[in-house]
């Protein structure tokens, strides 16, 4: 039930009352009596006078202001008052680890922060007034980089922030997200917020077949070349080999540094006489040909014949000579300039040629009337006479009428 002062009033209801409450304050009016009796103060403000809605209080009362501790009859099984809550002081306070309920979708858990310093420590942006110095985010209590990088790492009790994410459970975090990243692009359907079980159980398992590939690899390599660090003594082969040379090699095998180069050998086989040879193809070469120096012949495939094949060579080639020698003594004679008025098609001009002016000129005339034969088809008559005699004359005139189509002058000539 609520009070007469919650009730509904209407308009005209309200203005008396506020008249009734002017004319307390001004001492027109008697005071409002409580429960007891006893005069209410008109300037004690309604909210003050009135009582909560679960006191149930029919009139305005400042019963509910007094101490209710005095009331025997009083029980707080109903109801608990926050000041009643009272801290165990045999627990001790931790103040470096604060609990708080954090609200979730659960109903709610208890978490851990962390970012409070004990009152009696300096604080982290007090370390290094330098402007310059590591930078303090007020609003997350933040300071990452070390505020003192230059002093003694055993006397600094603070690093910075960024000491905690390279350390402890931050840093198998990372790890195992890293692994969750490469498995998934390597084909794997794992995902680290999806199935953050899955991927915790995958990384378990590489690292555990990860360990165990390690080993294995480590038995195959001492079982091959030994362990120098077990007392068994080593074989004598290997003390007597031992060297202090560096080599390296590349890929393929072959040694860059380290050692004496070796020559390079050929992809072919080597040293491989065939047809009764005693040297290899290619260990003669004359004339701009390759040959076998036993026999000195340039055939690649012929048979061997030793020293008489060289001889039968050398023979033959002082005979070829005398010959080509005999050949140019015996030649006839040059031939006179009668003789040489004849002259083919595509010969080269003699330079002891003479020509004939006259017999020229005629030349000249018949070229022009070839040509122009050759450009106008109807002026070439039925009977044609074909002469396969062509003078010195004939050839000199055909020179001088040829047109010659790298000359830049040639459409000027015609």
């Amino acid at each position: 039930m609520a009070t007469a002062s919650m009730a509904f009033k209407s308009r005209e209801d309200h203005r008396k009352q506020l008249e009734l409450e002017e004319a307390r304050k001004a001492g027109l009016a008697p005071a409002e009596l409580d429960e007891d009796g006893k005069e209410i103060n008109p300037h004690i403000p309604q909210y003050m006078s009135s009582a909560p809605w679960y006191l149930n209080a029919e009139r305005p009362s400042l019963k509910h202001q007094r101490k209710w501790k005095s009331d025997p009859n009083y029980t707080k099984a109903w109801y608990d008052r926050v000041d009643e809550a009272k801290v165990d002081e045999s627990k001790q306070m931790d103040f470096a680890k604060v609990e708080k309920r954090v609200r979730t979708t659960g109903g709610g858990s208890t978490g851990t922060v962390r970012n409070l310093r004990i009152r009696e420590d300096t604080a982290k942006y007090l370390l290094n007034l330098d402007i310059n110095s590591a930078h303090y985010d007020p609003k997350t209590r933040s300071m990452r980089e070390d505020p003192l990088p230059d002093s003694d790492p055993n006397e600094k009790f603070y690093v910075g922030d960024n000491q905690y994410r390279v350390s402890g459970q931050a840093l198998e975090f990372k790890q195992l997200n890293i692994h969750a990243w490469e498995a998934f692009e390597k084909g794997q359907d794992v995902h680290m917020q999806a199935a953050p079980s899955q991927a915790e159980l995958l990384y378990k398992n590489f690292k555990i077949n990860k360990e165990k590939l390690k080993s294995e690899m480590k038995e195959t390599i001492m079982e091959k070349y030994g362990n120098a660090a077990s007392e068994e003594q080593l074989p004598k082969e290997l003390l007597l080999g031992q060297s202090e040379r560096e080599i390296e090699y590349d890929r393929a095998g072959r040694i860059i540094k380290g050692q004496e180069i070796a020559l390079p050998k050929s992809k072919y086989e080597e040293d491989v006489y065939i047809n009764n040879h005693t040297s290899v193809w290619g260990s003669w070469w004359k004339d701009h040909q390759w040959g076998y120096r036993c026999c000195r012949q340039t055939i690649r495939n012929s048979y061997c014949t030793g020293s008489a094949g060289i001889e039968a060579a050398e023979e033959a080639t002082e005979l070829m000579k005398a010959n080509l020698a005999r050949k140019e003594a015996t030649e006839d004679k040059p031939k006179s300039t009668q003789e040489k008025q004849l002259a083919s098609w595509g010969t080269e001009i003699p330079e002891d040629l003479v020509l004939d002016e006259k017999l020229l000129a005629e030349a000249l005339k018949k070229e022009d009337e070839r040509k122009r034969e050759e450009r106008d088809e109807r002026k070439r008559k039925y009977n044609v006479k074909w002469n396969d005699e062509v003078t010195a004359e004939d050839m000199e005139a055909y020179r001088m009428k040829k047109v010659h189509h790298d000359d830049p002058m040639k459409d000027l000539l015609h």
